[in-house]
């Protein structure tokens, strides 16, 4: 059988053939993929120009889609050349990084994702602190940084280790994401070389074209807005009311006031909602910032005239209790979908873990017992691909850790000095994993699982250091990281994981902490330092197409259900127990 044709809405037709510079705000479900693949289409159709498009988005899971997308539809080869394809990092490393280096540098520059957790020590036995303690610029201590490591010491001989730590990486030309942002922002900059890059970018390229842009941070901006001053045609993709990144540094306001330097035939909207029921669809809406309700956007698509309401999945107590799930499963079976394919998600895992009865601390650990019970625990319990390759670094650093390997050195700069691929890792990491996964069937306790843990990384030990018992040491708290997978078939997955996927059914988790300030913000009743918060659920709820769950505790129900009937959605309400 045949894909029906794509037939796009005026407003995807005219950003399609629109030529030069756009800033297109695109809400859920827009179709925007689409619209990038026909634009691609468009573009490629005269060849005469031998120049390539750039594609850059912001997650490895986002090119990943398009990426996918355009070769399904033959628009794009093996290899890509003249185009690009792939994240926004990637682009900087390999047009603006690589082929300079660092200054002041003879080493090849080398990227080190984790630098920021190089321990700082300045002195034998004092308290060891991560190098993200201390300011990047002058290599001051950040106070609350301190604080949530419980330091309150003199931290004077920590900033000096940590100026000293930071130059140390320069000049083996070690650099971070944050630092290749600098110092590619820095040779745009520059009067000498930035007219020469501008050359040779306009030449190469024609058109460049940025996804999910609400992730950018300011200097991402100040980077796109480079290449329109290079005169490289750049369209803006987004939606400001996604923008969850503020952990590092990611902009809203910045966004929209961007927006305004495009002339007005320049800014293009996308609305309507191809992937929601209509009552989902008016959710959405409804979970905007107050002033930002007045657009609504229809449902448009195959799911449009679902008549499931959405449910508020009304629950007791301080914590989120596991009946969340239990109840979001027999939802899901009411409409008759695959339980695999509908996640349970909240803004931390903790949350979304709960909700499913898998109690895994929120704290972070040293013990290397607890830390590998939780590896195993999240690889097994996670849906999304990000979670489970974090899941396997986290074992891989441990068994480097009994190795001896990674003395004195960060997790991936050990890799990059030994020059090891996850190619040659991975799999004998994955064969632990599933040999340490924890089974009823196979483990009559935590303890059980603990000793068959040591049997299995005793042989991993140098001879004559500490044992495997010395290294594993007995935990209390190991249940806690350990848990049998739910047999009701839901992943938990945190919003940040999910964002630019969509799902049959989505069950999203406000927790006790956030839940009043999410609903005073939304109300008009609270300042937007809680914005990110609702934007967090907002982003949550639009990943939905049939069903929509949204648990929230029993004391700010109402007030949630008032807020969303304010649109016309359809919304039921079900009280939980506590367990």
């Amino acid at each position: 059988m045949s894909a029906m044709r794509f037939v796009p809405t005026e407003e995807q037709a005219r950003i399609i053939a629109h030529e030069g510079a756009a800033f297109v705000a695109a809400c859920p479900g827009s179709g925007k993929t689409r619209v990038l693949v026909e634009r691609a289409r468009k573009l490629l159709a005269d060849h005469s120009s031998g120049q390539g498009i750039v594609f850059l988005s912001f997650t490895t899971a986002a090119v990943s889609e398009l990426e996918k997308r355009l070769r399904r539809e033959g628009l794009l080869k093996v290899p890509a050349f003249p185009h690009f394809i792939g994240t926004f990092d990637a682009f900087l490393w390999q047009f603006l990084i690589a082929p300079f280096g660092v200054p002041g540098c003879t080493e090849r520059p080398r990227l080190i994702p984790d630098k920021d957790q190089c321990v700082i020590r300045p002195y034998p036995k004092a308290q060891e602190l991560p190098l993200e303690c201390f300011d990047r610029a002058r290599g001051c201590a950040i106070p609350d940084a301190l604080k949530r490591h419980g330091f309150a010491r003199d931290a004077k001989p920590y900033e000096t280790a940590a100026r000293s730590a930071r130059a140390r990486f320069l000049e083996r030309g070690e650099l971070d994401f944050a630092d290749a942002r600098e110092l590619a922002l820095t040779r745009l900059r520059d009067p000498a070389s930035s007219p020469a890059l501008s050359r040779a970018l306009a030449a190469r390229f024609q058109e460049l074209i940025v996804d999910e842009a609400q992730d950018c941070n300011p200097t991402d901006l100040e980077i796109i807005d480079w290449f329109r001053s290079a005169r490289i045609p750049v369209k803006i993709i987004c939606d400001p009311h996604q923008s969850i990144y503020g952990f590092r540094g990611g902009v809203t306001d910045e966004l929209l006031a961007y927006g305004q330097s495009y002339a007005p035939s320049e800014r293009l909207p996308i609305t309507g909602n191809f992937r929601s029921s209509r009552h989902i669809a008016k959710t959405i809406v409804a979970l905007r910032a107050p002033s930002e309700r007045s657009s609504v956007d229809d449902a448009l698509g195959e799911h449009r005239d679902e008549l499931t309401p959405v449910y508020l999945l009304s629950y007791p107590g301080r914590g989120v209790p596991a009946s969340v799930g239990l109840k979001f499963h027999e939802l899901t079976e009411t409409v008759g979908l695959d339980a695999s394919t509908c996640p349970v998600i909240a803004a931390t895992r903790l949350s979304c873990a709960n909700a499913l009865g898998h109690p895994i601390a929120n704290d972070a650990r040293e013990d290397m017992s607890y830390r590998l019970a939780a590896a195993v625990s999240n690889y097994h319990f996670s849906l999304e691909l990000g979670g489970r390759k974090e899941a396997l670094e986290a074992v891989h650093k441990i068994v480097l850790e009994l190795e001896g390997n990674i003395t004195g050195k960060t997790y991936h700069q050990y890799l990059r000095e030994a020059e090891i691929e996850p190619r040659a890792w991975r799999p004998r990491i994955m064969q632990l994993v599933d040999a340490l996964r924890f089974d009823s069937a196979r483990f009559l306790s935590a303890d059980a699982w603990h000793d068959h843990a040591r049997s299995m990384l005793a042989p991993l030990l140098p001879p004559g250091g500490k044992s495997i018992n010395q290294r594993l040491q007995r935990n209390p708290d190991l249940a806690k990281a350990l848990a049998i997978a739910p047999t009701c078939g839901h992943c938990a997955c945190t919003i940040h994981s999910v964002k630019g996927m969509e799902f049959p059914a989505v069950c999203v988790v406000m927790s006790p902490q956030t839940a009043k300030r999410i609903l005073d913000f939304l109300s008009g009743d609270s300042p937007s330092a809680h914005a990110e918060d609702a934007r967090k659920i907002y982003v949550g709820a639009s990943r939905a197409q049939r069903l929509l769950a949204i648990a929230v505790p029993q004391s700010q129900t109402s007030r949630l259900m008032n807020l969303l009937q304010t649109t016309g959605a359809a919304i039921s309400v079900v009280a939980l127990s506590p367990q």
